[in-house]
């Protein structure tokens, strides 16, 4: 059952809502480093360029994939090779699994896409979806295994609590975490609100295609709101890589920005694929006047009208602008 009278594509199921008790459960993972990583959209190469930088990280650490690592790949070889790639790591649910595992006619895509999101481009999300439920069906077994994903993930970073979720801390398709929530006075307030319920440090998200890593506080007793934005998909206008999130009790060496919280570090850290072939890869499957082509093709070849320097928001000014002098925003 969806949300009664929105569209496809706009409605939320019953089913992807949680509460409370979900977000203050006890942590299942327990590491020094955290990636974070959603919306890879079934781009192979960003997956690789993902697992290479969690490769070469030291210490206790881990990976999870918060949702949406199917999308594009409607391929069946590279449908398979994504979903087992995935799933030797920890692996989430978002809405593109949640809908194919148990589709819902009433949600479509399952995106539910707030109103400054365009008819048309739910629609195509819609069409999407069904072509790549074409190709899912043909792998049983892995559906099972997305069925059985869960929705909410905690771990605990260096003592302190990150809730992993896809959309926000509602709902699995929430848009409460995203970059134009966030910049609304009520957005803000609805989110300090969330961490006294909680008890997490970080929330880490993506759903919503578009990055902001929010904090509220300064460093010592500050809590931030890490939304990757995609880590299959360039981010920033006039780029061509994705991006994942790093929590760490460490910095490191090469993230595009980050704010510390309490004991450890929240970073945005970019992963560089070859662009060139997964536009090439995108195109053979979703040639010219498809779906996926119409409302992603131009993203993909110079990235959204989006800036990098919007992406990152403090409380404390003075911090900010140490920021900015670091990592030249």
């Amino acid at each position: 059952m969806a949300e009664r009278g929105a569209a496809p594509g706009r409605a939320c199921p019953l089913s992807y809502r949680y509460d409370t008790v979900a977000l203050a459960r006890a942590a299942t993972l327990h590491v020094e480093t955290l990636w974070v990583a959603g919306g890879l959209y079934g781009n192979a190469f960003a997956l690789e360029a993902l697992l290479a930088l969690v490769e070469r990280e030291p210490g206790p650490k881990a990976l999870v994939f918060n949702g949406d690592f199917h999308w594009f790949d409607t391929d069946g070889a590279d449908f398979s090779r994504i979903n087992a790639a995935v799933l030797r790591h920890h692996a989430m649910r978002g809405n593109v699994e949640t809908e194919l595992a148990v589709p819902n006619a009433a949600a479509g895509c399952g995106c539910a896409y707030p109103e400054w999101v365009g008819d048309a481009e739910v629609e195509r999300s819609n069409g999407i979806i069904e072509r790549l439920r074409a190709t899912a069906r043909r792998f049983p077994q892995a559906l099972a295994a997305l069925a059985r994903l869960p929705m909410v993930l905690v771990a605990e970073v260096g003592g302190e609590r990150v809730v992993a979720v896809h959309g926000d801390a509602e709902s699995l398709a929430g848009w409460n975490f995203s970059q134009e929530r966030l910049a609304a006075p009520a957005g803000v307030a609805a989110a300090r609100r969330v961490f006294e319920r909680s008890a997490a440090r970080v929330f880490a998200s993506s759903h919503t295609c578009l990055p902001v890593l929010r904090r509220f506080g300064g460093e010592g007793d500050g809590r931030i709101i890490a939304n990757n934005g995609a880590a299959g998909l360039p981010n920033f206008a006039g780029t061509r890589y994705g991006l994942a999130t790093r929590i760490s009790v460490r910095p490191s060496g090469g993230a595009l920005y980050g704010a510390r919280a309490g004991a450890f570090y929240v970073e945005a850290v970019p992963v560089e694929f070859d662009a060139a072939a997964w536009e090439k890869r995108f195109v053979a499957q979703w040639p010219a006047g498809s779906d996926a082509h119409v409302s992603y093709h131009a993203r993909i070849l110079s990235g959204p009208r989006y800036r990098l320097r919007e992406a990152l928001r403090l409380e404390q000014q003075d911090e900010l602008r140490h920021t900015e002098d670091r990592v030249a925003l």
